[in-house]
């Protein structure tokens, strides 16, 4: 019997336009999915008598240091993002939209789906730290718990500066073509030198610009048939991976993708222009493989299942990590554990390895509440239509909803102060939410 979501994906999937790059969606799906794999299987957790440990796998087994080049793909979502963007961008342009418009549909879609989460850990916080409860809660295990779970939201934050810049970065792609990708790349390794070699560390949040910038340029040069073809993309692959294997092994970048607590130099908090080389191989790699895949793509199982994750993508992006949290701390609080024999084995060794599929979907029925109740978010942000507010409006709502953002998946949520959560940072979202999705102007009577 089929469900009627597949049903329904299934519908959408038959309704494609055949000049459509599903390679795209499938992208974008496929590295949704590795993203959620990825944090459902670093967290290591460990039950032994009446104690929980909670650990990260990086530490606890050196080789899946080697894993997270396979699992470390925000370089495709930028990826993906500049071919989508040099799109609609153009799209835009041909239907003689303003940049104003053309802004405020697409940050009505990422902005809208990223607020039931924010409220939810509100209540988290209000009850576990809030003023008005008795409990007795540990402040570092909600703050370290509401940075994981809100990780997702700091690609909203860099996605949306890509798609502020996109009229400026998609001019400097026409006029001067891959010189404006390499002029990322070197901003990118200045910042790199003066900020690891010189010892000017703060300056190396730049590269949250310059290393994203360069691989959403290569996504314009996607869109516009420049990588070349399969060969000269393998070529873009090995010359990536190359780069990648020397900064690893002669220079002082670590080999994981992904940050860790106990590393001294992270390649991805701040992103280093070690992520840009693994974007380029990953590039040229996805590239060379585009025409067989595009090919698959036709049959309907494999399209309805990418229209079916692209529906809800958000959603599951955004509430996995919650998924993840609130399942142990279910199980934290009722203690049930023991029953759970999948906790008990010990990390890392073969039985561990061969349980993960129970837990795996232990957390994917988890997850499928948060779906059923906040997808609707999702598609109210996609089916939005009006007159845009002013572009005043528009860039203080932006620069809101980021820096709350950003501030609570650096911090957390919780503060020291009353009232025990920080409800500026939690709030500032709400506030550029509404800048953003709201405009003051009445649209014209058409009637009289």
């Amino acid at each position: 019997m089929k469900l009627p979501i597949w049903t329904q994906a299934a519908h959408q999937a038959a309704q494609t336009p055949p000049n459509r790059n599903r390679y795209i969606d499938f992208l974008r799906a496929a590295s949704i999915c590795l993203v959620i794999l990825g944090h459902w299987l670093v967290v290591a957790i460990h039950v032994e008598g009446n104690r929980m440990d909670i650990q990260d796998l990086i530490s606890v087994i050196p080789w899946t240091n080697w894993l997270t080049w396979l699992f470390q793909v925000m370089p495709i979502f930028f990826l993906v993002g500049g071919y989508v963007n040099a799109l609609g961008w153009q799209s835009a342009q041909r239907r003689q939209e303003s940049y104003t418009a053309w802004l405020a549909r697409r940050l009505q879609r990422l902005i809208l789906p990223v607020l039931p989460v924010l409220a939810f850990w509100t209540l988290i916080g209000f009850f576990l730290a809030g003023p008005f409860n008795d409990i007795s809660f540990n402040t570092i295990l909600l703050k370290n718990a509401s940075q994981f779970a809100l990780l997702p939201a700091w690609f909203l934050v860099v996605y949306i500066l890509m798609i502020l810049l996109t009229p400026l970065s998609y001019r400097a792609w026409q006029r001067y073509g891959f010189n404006s990708f390499w002029a990322s790349v070197a901003a990118a390794a200045l910042v790199d030198l003066l900020a690891l070699g010189v010892g000017w560390r703060h300056l190396g949040w730049l590269n949250y610009l310059f290393v994203w910038l360069a691989v959403h340029q290569l996504g314009f040069a996607w869109q516009a048939g420049r990588i070349g073809p399969p060969r000269r993309s393998l070529l873009w692959a090995a010359a990536g991976l190359a780069v990648l294997f020397a900064l690893v092994i002669f220079g002082s970048y670590p080999i994981t993708m992904v940050s860790t607590a106990s590393q001294r130099i992270s390649n991805s908090l701040p992103p280093r222009i070690t992520l840009l080389a693994l974007g380029v191989a990953q590039t040229g790699l996805l590239l060379a493989l585009e025409r067989p895949a595009r090919r698959l793509l036709e049959r309907g199982a494999l399209w309805t299942t990418t229209v079916l994750i692209n529906g809800m993508i958000m959603t599951v992006f955004l509430w996995h990590v919650t998924a993840l949290v609130t399942t142990i701390g279910l199980i934290f609080v009722i203690r049930g554990w023991d029953s759970f024999f999948v906790l008990s084995i010990v990390p890392g060794t073969a039985a561990w390895w061969l349980a993960r599929p129970l837990w795996i979907a232990v957390l994917v029925v988890a997850l499928i509440p948060f779906i059923a109740l906040f997808t609707r978010f999702e598609r109210i942000g996609q089916a939005r239509h009006g007159l845009a507010p002013p572009a005043w409006q528009l860039l203080l709502g932006c620069a809101l909803v980021c820096f709350g953002l950003s501030i609570l998946t650096l911090r957390g949520i919780p503060t020291e102060t009353w009232p025990g959560i920080n409800l500026l940072a939690l709030g500032l979202p709400f506030i550029g939410a509404a800048l953003v999705w709201f405009n003051p102007r009445r649209a014209p009577d058409l009637g009289n």
